[in-house]
């Protein structure tokens, strides 16, 4: 069959071993229910549990292996398109977090949504040397462990160090990405630092080195005194200070206050006048070379046409008063004192005034040389005596509280400076420009839409790159100094030493050989550069790149590094590959508690991968915050914090909920938000979920076995043959499996995964277990043989469609029970596209509206007071009004019956006949339908109910004898007029039309 895969092997039927006799396959059988049975697969000792436990179906994870469906599921169409995707490489740091769950959970529905569609997918995994995060982490661990810092050890044996932790961390996070599922190449994984990385990122540098776009040159950098090194801005964390605060300082044994504003004096020359300025950093006072004023500020008019000298009281001589129009006139006095040094606004402003630059805090953090008293000292030690040495100057003119933003390294804690310093740049006004166009020109996509103003607001004030690191872990600059006649120098970038060397005698041919010398620049790259080459360099280049691979389809990552790395990615691959490197950027959000806030050690709200997985108590949980203190990362104030919180957050501890679970609750969400709050009580409901298709199955396989045993039934071909002998509920239920896969489709191709999720939920537990397998049970026994069968097939095929399409996010849960549906059917369905065909919005309509009068009903039951308990006990009373309504209600009046849990379903024609009846509830599910139950006072016919019939076709045969008698009168025919005759004809004939219909029910 076209359509169709035969499995080998897998066509044994199920045999159903019970521990207990009795019908369990319809209402009102004793013994144990269908979906109790354990089933057994024929030959290979295997059972299908009695309840969904993940820890049992997601067992193969704890070796690593991924779940795959059977081949026939993934036929590869060969005029598709390919699917390729890079996993945002996790940092050799340590365990992996919900921010990387939620990454792989996206990325792996994708691919496996792909794989669905028949594209051929390459899923590329891979992993980031994180130059200073792991730099930081392995310095740490050897100070703890063995009291050592990285310059006792030396770089060749502390880069020793970093590889071991390396090769330790990476297992255990590519073992963890394979437990979440992710199908990844494997084959084709990457580590930043390798090889042929390695090779590429020297290729990257010489290219533009060559072109022009990298450069050395003096400019200010973000700085980290602690790690001694440049720092990215995506490593700075800008904190509000509101007001005097203490902050504690690596280095310092006191907390710094910061938060105060300092007005400082500054005499005018040959005058008596002072001009005062405001500062919040007074340590930099010592590097003021000019103050600045606005040209318009009537304050110092009586300034501006003559040249006025002010006199620093630290370095003895005198600066400039400038003027410029950036100047802020609001702020402090509205004079500014100008440090160029330090500060970027001076900075520009220095260059524009051509002012000198007076460097004040080295590389560690201490005052330099020059500086008197002040020169060695810590610089916030420097800050408060230098204030000390100003009051007894009388300089200072006060300190008043002021709101802030304290940037602070994410890796160190330590407060950034701006520092002065030579580094390596990459020029990217020209590569902005060009990815700016991109995203105009509609050639690269940004999903979702919103964030192209952030795209556009970074590159059109982008500028050039710093991308020197003074570190030891990473990718060494491939720069080489050549110094040669006595004091001359020049820059080569080289690939290797030698061919610094063949570079510089074509530049130089004249220079002396035996009087030069080559060194290579000590310093590192930026992680950033060698990550933004990742969507071309981990598919060859700069050697031969397949089409097949180059460009990506999709970059997936969060928004958070919308710059820092995907405008990256874009600069360099069209700068080096002339092509862009993929064709969409989706942008997921923040990872945060059920409450918005930040996921945070210090709030105890950090919830792990793990936690969910296996689940843990409160005291465990507690137990890692204690931990975390004894290591240093807590303070004894946020120990307090985090427990209190812990202990109102998870006061039972988080519930073990599966791998499957927490994929499917990170799904729920759209990612696409800003923030993306996670509930692990979601995660609980959820495994709950699956549970209901679980027991479904369980149902289904049971079914099989009985009625379907040693026919193969083929699912598909059986379906379309019956198709118009097919009941209405069968019929219905298939149309909305169809709808199903629609959504789905519809879901992925708009990245919005919590509408597929959502639509899953919707079939699984509202149309196919809560509806349709109920009104199949009513059929499950021997006198229906071949209705049961048909049932069967479309149990069969509903199930294995339907965990088809929940197989992108549950990926375990679907291999175990497709294995299982797959060894009761002699062939499974792959073209899903057949669903679609089954989609009927007429038929959907009027279900749903007989669905609609059911859970009215059953409504009505629950809210009844005294509440109507017994099941089967009530008897059922419709008025429907309009003809369609009343014709769909007398097809499935067993299926009311049946979903209602009603003993029996009168149907009533006429509302006056309806409205004579006793009801103990009732209601009106629709403006054209009524509803009334009447409560037997014990099972069968012999109650209320019974009593109400027999009244009814008493009063029915009434009317009937009478309306008889009066057409039957001698001188009707020819007094009374034919449309009165015509009339009362009908009345009668629907008076036994109800007589017959009552007399049914009474049988």
């Amino acid at each position: 069959l076209a359509n169709e895969i035969t499995i080998a092997g897998l066509g044994k039927m199920l045999r159903v071993f019970r521990q207990n006799v009795g019908p369990p396959l319809w209402p009102g059988g004793s013994g144990r229910t269908a979906t109790s049975v354990i089933l057994r697969q024929y030959g290979t000792g295997k059972e299908i549990a009695s309840a969904y436990k993940p820890s049992q179906v997601e067992r193969s994870c704890e070796s690593g292996t991924t779940p795959q469906l059977p081949s026939a599921f993934n036929q590869t169409r060969d005029n598709a398109p390919p699917f390729n995707v890079l996993l945002p490489p996790p940092n050799v740091t340590g365990e992996l977090h919900l921010g990387h769950a939620l990454t792989g959970a996206i990325q792996d529905a994708l691919v496996r949504q792909a794989r669905l569609s028949g594209r051929r997918t390459t899923w590329i995994p891979g992993m980031d040397h994180a130059g200073i995060a792991t730099q930081v982490v392995v310095e740490k661990r050897l100070l703890k462990e063995r009291n050592l810092t990285r310059h006792d050890l030396g770089r060749e044996r502390f880069l020793q160090e970093v590889m071991r932790w390396k090769v330790e961390k990476e297992d255990s996070i590519r073992l963890a990405l394979k437990k979440l599922g992710c199908s990844m190449d494997w084959s084709r994984e990457y580590f930043t630092m390798d090889a042929h990385q390695s090779v590429a990122v020297k290729e990257a540098f010489v290219q533009l080195f060559d072109r022009g776009l990298i450069y050395r040159d003096r400019s200010l950098i973000n700085w980290s005194c602690t790690l001694e090194s440049a720092i990215s801005d995506v490593e700075v964390e800008n904190v509000e200070i509101s007001g005097p605060t203490e902050i504690a300082v690596p280095g310092y044994s006191r907390n710094v206050t910061f938060g105060r504003m300092v007005d400082i004096a500054y005499k005018v020359q040959g005058s008596t006048e002072e001009i005062v300025v405001s500062t919040t950093r007074p340590e930099t006072f010592l590097g003021d070379v000019a103050v600045a004023v606005h040209p318009d500020d009537g304050r110092y008019s009586h300034l501006r046409n003559k040249v006025t000298f002010l006199w620093h009281p630290v370095r003895k001589e005198e600066i400039p008063l400038i003027f410029d129009g950036a100047v802020d006139r609001s702020f402090g006095t509205g004079a500014v004192k100008i440090t160029p040094a330090h500060d970027r606004f001076d900075f520009e402003l220095g260059r524009r005034h051509h002012l000198a630059t007076v460097e004040v805090i080295d590389e560690r953090g201490r005052v330099q040389e020059h500086f008197g008293p002040f020169t060695g000292m810590p610089r916030y030690e420097a800050r408060e005596a230098l204030l000390e040495y100003l009051a007894k100057l009388s300089l200072l003119r006060g300190t008043k509280p002021h709101t802030m933003l304290l940037p602070l390294c994410s890796r160190s804690k330590d407060v950034v400076e701006l520092l002065l310093r030579p580094q390596w740049f990459v020029r990217c006004r020209e590569m902005a420009q060009r990815a700016m166009d991109a995203v105009r020109d509609g050639k690269l996509e940004i999903v979702p839409n919103t964030f192209e103003r952030e795209w556009f607001r970074w590159l059109d004030n982008c500028h050039d790159w710093c991308i020197s690191r003074q570190l030891w872990w990473g990718h060494r600059i491939p720069a080489y100094c050549v110094r040669y006649d006595g004091a001359k120098e020049r820059w080569i970038a080289a690939r290797s030493e030698e061919e610094a060397r063949e570079k510089f005698t074509a530049l130089e041919p004249n220079a002396a050989k035996d009087a030069v010398s080559i060194e290579q620049d000590p310093d590192v790259l930026d992680t950033w550069f060698s990550s933004g080459l990742l969507p071309f360099s981990s598919t060859g280049w700069p050697g031969n790149v397949s089409p097949a691979h180059y460009p990506l389809q999709l970059m997936e990552t969060g928004h958070d590094i919308l710059f820092f790395w995907v405008a990256r990615m874009v600069m360099l691959g069209q700068e080096l590959t002339g092509k862009l490197p993929f064709e969409r950027v989706l942008l997921h959000g923040i990872i945060c508690d059920e409450f918005g806030r930040k996921m945070s050690k210090s709030l105890g709200n950090v919830i792990k991968p793990d936690h969910v997985i296996h689940g843990i108590s409160l005291e465990r949980l507690q137990a890692e915050a204690e931990d975390s203190h004894r290591q240093g990362v807590l303070s004894q104030a946020e120990l307090g914090k985090s427990l209190a919180g812990q202990r109102k957050m998870f006061p039972s501890g988080i519930p073990e909920c599966g791998i499957d679970a927490l994929r499917f609750t990170l799904c729920s969400a759209n990612v696409k938000n800003h923030f993306i709050h996670f509930n692990a009580q979601e995660a609980h409901t959820n495994k709950l979920f699956f549970n209901k298709i679980w027991q479904a199955t369980r149902y289904t396989l049971a079914c099989a076995e009985r009625f379907d045993a040693g026919k193969t039934l083929d699912q598909t071909v059986d379906l379309r043959q019956t198709a118009d002998r097919m009941p209405l509920m069968d019929r219905w239920i298939l149309s909305r499996l169809g709808n199903t896969v629609q959504q789905c489709r519809e879901a992925f191709a708009s990245y919005n995964f919590h509408l597929a999720t959502a639509a899953l939920k919707t079939f699984f537990y509202s149309n196919f277990c809560d509806v349709y397998l109920e009104t199949t049970k009513i059929n499950m026994k021997p006198e229906s043989s071949s209705v049961a069968a048909l049932h069967c097939a479309v149990l069969k095929y509903c199930l294995t469609v339907g965990l088809r399409q929940m197989e992108p996010f549950t990926p375990y849960l679907a291999q175990e029970l497709l294995t299982h549906l797959c060894a009761a059917s002699s062939s499974i369905p792959v073209d899903h596209d057949a669903a679609l065909g089954w989609v009927d919005p007429t038929l959907e309509e009027s279900i749903d509206a007989v669905l609609q009068i059911c859970q009215h009903i059953r409504q009505a039951k629950n809210e009844y007071n005294p509440p109507i308990v017994r099941k089967h006990n009530p008897i059922l009373h419709i008025y429907a009004k309009a003809p369609k309504l009343a014709a769909d209600l007398h097809v499935l009046r067993d299926t009311i019956q049946q979903l209602t849990h009603c003993n029996g379903v009168v149907l009533h024609s006429d509302e006056r006949l309806f409205g004579n009846v006793q009801f103990v509830a009732k209601g009106a599910p629709t403006h054209d339908c009524l509803i009334g139950i009447v409560a037997e006072s014990g099972g069968g016919a012999n109650g209320a109910g019974a009593e109400a019939s027999r009244k009814m076709l008493a009063k029915l045969d009434a009317e009937i004898e009478k309306l008889l008698k009066t057409i039957g009168n001698e001188g009707y025919k020819r007094s009374a007029s034919e449309s009165v005759q015509k009339r009362h004809q009908e009345k009668l004939d629907r008076l036994q039309q109800q007589r017959e219909e009552m007399l049914k029910m009474a049988s």
